[in-house]
C-alpha cells in the first residue's frame, strides 16, 4: 500500500492517478489533516499492512526509523518531480515488490537512491 504524505501536492497525486499508481493520501484518505509527522504518522504506519510512505520531509530519512513492517521514502527532489520519482522508485529493479521495500528507509534523489536496511550497518546506494 502506497501512502502519500500531505506534503505531496494535488498535481503530483493527479499524475500518479494518470500513471495508474494506487495510493492513499494522509489527511484525506487515511489519518487526519494536519497529522504531526513522526508522532502521528509512524503509529499510523504500524496500524497498516506493509505500507510504503512517501514524503518530502527529510526527518523521515533516519536509520532510527527502520522497522520490519513498513518502508519510508524521502523524496529529495523538486515538488513538481515527486510523482515521476515515485513512479521511478516503484519500477526500479531493486524496489519493485513489497519484499524489496519493507524494512528500509530510503532517500530518492536525481542521482539515485540511498537507503538504510535492517541488519546492515552501512548506507546502501543504487543508481537509476
Amino acid at each position: 500500500m502506497n501512502i502519500l504524505d500531505e506534503n505531496i501536492d494535488s498535481v503530483a497525486r493527479e499524475r500518479l492517478r494518470w500513471l495508474k499508481i494506487p495510493f492513499r493520501h494522509t489527511g484525506s484518505d487515511i489519518g487526519h489533516s494536519g497529522m504531526k509527522d513522526l508522532n502521528e504518522v509512524i503509529p499510523l504506519l504500524h496500524s497498516l499492512k506493509h505500507p510504503t510512505f512517501f514524503t518530502r520531509d527529510k526527518d523521515f530519512y533516519a536509520r532510527t526509523l527502520l522497522h520490519a513492517q513498513y518502508c519510508l521514502v524521502h523524496l529529495d527532489v523538486q515538488p513538481g518531480e515527486s510523482a515521476d520519482y515515485i513512479a521511478r522508485f516503484l519500477r526500479h529493479r531493486h524496489f519493485r515488490t513489497r519484499v524489496d521495500t519493507i524494512g528500509k528507509v530510503v532517500r530518492v534523489r536525481r542521482s539515485g537512491v540511498s537507503y538504510f536496511e535492517r541488519h546492515y550497518d552501512r548506507t546502501r546506494r543504487v543508481r537509476w
